[in-house]
């Protein structure tokens, strides 16, 4: 049996982590503006154009930055026929995104920075026109990152955003210093919990996504040799749900707070 085709635009840190694990079971081709980030990679497709990566993908991921977006969605529209669409860009509506391209097959999917090392929380929702083979494949790719969670409600990926996708930065800003992330796990990672629940998680996704979260950060810490300064930045783009919770947490609100003023950072950024 052939594999299924997957096609990639964006190379950047999540669209090579999630390359990378599939390639072994499924068929990658990959477009990617800088064409640095693919020279000598030959276990990929490195395609010259979208005509060229739409006519060898089943489904395609989009792993552009937010701001690229719109030009993205505009090239790929005369290709899209019966394509599955993944996006993994923070902020962008599937409503934005079906408006863009038409009756599209549209999934929306958030990793957090842990994807990268195969340790990532993802939360999923489907679009109006997806059905639920399309969301057990879009399940089945972002599984090879990590944890994957499927949600009826698209306002749960926001939600995700505040908690599991700001999570490292809340982490490394709790401890300071990465030689105290096991002794101060547990304590924090009840925190987060608390603070998942008052926005909406039952007690059991709450943990669950907590318990991820933190373990995911601290291996990020350790694999990628980062300091918890470093990891910040890394998670904090400026004007972003992030840096919204940070404020909060620098003039000593409660984690409580601080996630809930992400998820609103969240919905205010979010391109209907």
């Amino acid at each position: 049996m052939s594999k299924v085709k997957i096609g990639i635009i964006g190379f950047g840190n999540m669209g090579s982590a999630i390359a990378e694990r599939i390639k072994k079971d499924y068929s990658v081709s990959v477009l990617e503006k800088d064409a640095t980030k693919i020279i000598g990679i030959s276990w990929v497709r490195a395609c010259a154009d979208i005509a060229e990566l739409m006519n060898n993908s089943d489904a395609v991921i989009l792993a552009v930055k937010p701001q690229d977006f719109e030009g993205v969605l505009n090239e790929i529209r005369p290709y899209i026929k019966e394509k599955l669409v993944i996006s993994i860009a923070a902020g962008i509506t599937i409503a934005y995104i079906e408006k863009a391209l038409g009756k599209a097959r549209v999934i929306r999917a958030m990793p957090n920075l842990a994807a990268q090392i195969g340790e990532g929380v993802s939360g999923l929702c489907k679009g109006r026109f997806a059905d639920g083979g399309d969301l057990d494949l879009a399940w089945k790719l972002l599984s090879y990152v990590g944890l994957t969670i499927s949600f009826d409600k698209e306002e749960m990926i926001d939600a995700v955003t505040a908690v599991s996708g700001s999570g490292p930065a809340y982490f490394c800003h709790y401890i300071k210093n990465k030689e105290s992330a096991e002794s101060k796990k547990d304590e924090f990672t009840q925190k987060l919990t608390q603070a998942a629940i008052s926005i909406g998680f039952d007690k059991v996704m709450a943990r669950r996504l907590s318990e991820r979260t933190v373990e995911g950060t601290i291996s990020t810490l350790i694999e990628k040799h980062l300091s918890c300064e470093e990891l910040i930045r890394r998670v904090a783009s400026k004007g972003g749900t992030t840096e919204a919770a940070l404020a909060l947490l620098d003039k000593g609100s409660s984690l409580e707070e601080a996630v809930k003023a992400a998820l609103e950072r969240a919905k205010e950024l979010s391109k209907e």
